[in-house]
């Protein structure tokens, strides 16, 4: 098997996830993190069960004991292997179609795991893998999970803002037919929001299907059509988020960290005074912080990285532009419904319209990013078209920047563009999708 820990865990076409492959994967995990106890959740997608019970399989045969906590979001596994202090495991492939699906381990504590630590458990799944060893992973119906860990993390979510309540606020809800497609809205509505659900009935097969944080257009619809005050946008496994404010007008993760970090420097919650993004955060969030006198700690692309230069400093916020913000005083990962509650508790004691808090905060530099699909391979993608790359930083000069990376859990290159000017931004971006294609199609 030639799956490898991306950005985001081990992830892929679900038929790759085959029974052995996962078996020996679980066994891995048990050596390396060590413990007698994990617990395992799971997104909505069809290929979920079948792979639960495989990891469930290869843990029991290391002698763990293993509790099945059923369809929840990623940051509800997080977050009792925080309260616990044990490690766990999400099914799930996050943003991406049904018929993939993926791997995310947490260490005992809640946290992603490490470089080093993903480093030793390829390295032990390949000498499980050569010795030849099997487990047998049984069919069937998987045990019905205690509902009352489901509230357990829940309860966590509710009591980040101290007892207030969320009355007065009409949200619309997204809930991508994933995982928080009945955790989100009950804990909107407990809290006092008038919530209005789309996408929340998962079949299998409609996960993330032209719905959720990746497919935004219903929630704008649906803000303006029921006059709401916001919406809100979850991915798959709910752990990250987007918004769109009362005018139907998309709020991204720059826009949302950028709010919740002034509102945090003003109450003394901000650590540091600083907040932690990744390079592919907009230019015009780094101008607003400095407007605000926030300094900007500045990471490779993906939640972990994040996260540990927030463990690194001693922060207490960062994020990412596609929504994944961490509260490290809150939470140990990237939590779309945490991130929600934060979100608008701060409107409700503003006062103030998101799209004024939202303008306030910062203005987006013209940003323009293409994915290009790829046939094979170039691991030094930007060495490769590094001339092109030139020209078009001279081009844009000071008012302008280019980022060109491969994703880490797709066949992709991804290329990004700011400019003060869109056309001239989207001019620039093809030039360098041509590039890539010259050297990677």
């Amino acid at each position: 098997m030639t799956l490898k820990f991306g950005t985001d865990g081990v992830r892929g076409n679900a038929s790759e996830l085959d029974d052995a492959f996962v078996a020996a994967l679980a066994r891995a995990a048990a050596r390396v993190l060590g413990d007698q106890q994990f617990v395992l959740g799971m997104d909505t997608r069809e290929s979920g069960p079948r792979i639960e019970r495989a990891l469930r399989a290869g843990l029991e045969a290391e002698g763990c004991q293993v509790e099945l906590l059923g369809v929840v979001p990623t940051p509800a596994v997080a977050c009792l292997c925080a309260r616990e202090g044990v490690p766990g495991a999400m099914v799930s492939a996050s943003h991406n179609p049904y018929f993939d699906n993926g791997i995310k381990f947490f260490a005992a504590g809640g946290l992603k795991l490490s470089d080093a630590v993903e480093s030793q458990l390829e390295e032990t799944l390949h000498a499980i893998s050569e010795s030849g060893s099997s487990v047998e992973v049984p069919g069937g119906e998987t045990d019905v999970p205690d509902a009352g860990r489901v509230e357990q993390y829940e309860r966590s979510v509710m009591e980040s803002i101290e007892s207030r309540s969320l009355g007065g606020l009409r949200v619309v809800v997204d809930c991508a037919n994933g995982a928080g497609s009945h955790v989100a809205p009950d804990v909107l509505d407990r809290l006092g929001a008038e919530v209005i659900v789309l996408h929340a009935e998962p079949d299998g097969r409609n996960i993330n299907a032209d719905c959720g944080s990746t497919y935004p257009a219903d929630l704008q619809l649906a803000v303006v059509s029921n006059k709401a005050d916001v919406g809100v946008a979850f991915d798959g496994d709910a752990d990250r988020l987007l918004a769109a404010d009362e005018k139907g007008e998309l709020i991204d993760g720059d826009q949302i960290i950028a709010m919740c970090a002034i509102d945090r420097r003003d109450r003394g919650r901000l650590a540091h005074d600083t907040v932690v993004v990744t390079v592919m955060s907009n230019l015009g969030f780094k101008i607003g912080m400095t407007d605000h006198a926030i300094s900007v700690v500045e990471t490779a692309v993906g939640d972990r990285y994040v996260l540990g230069a927030l463990e690194s400093g001693g922060y207490s916020l960062g994020g990412e532009q596609s929504g994944h913000v961490i509260f490290r005083d809150l939470a140990t990962t990237g939590d779309g419904l945490l991130t929600a509650v934060q979100l608008l508790d701060l409107m409700c004691r503003s006062g103030r319209f998101m799209s004024d808090l939202a303008d306030a905060a910062m203005s987006r530099m013209p940003q323009v990013l293409k994915n290009v699909r790829v046939t094979r391979r170039v691991p030094l993608i930007v060495e490769a078209i590094q001339a092109d790359i030139d020209a078009v930083e001279s081009e844009l000069g000071a008012n302008g920047r280019v980022l060109v990376r491969s994703s880490g859990t797709e066949p992709l290159v991804r290329v990004m563009v700011e400019a003060t000017d869109e056309h001239q931004a989207d001019v620039m971006a093809d030039r360098l999708v041509d590039a890539v294609r010259r050297v990677a199609i």
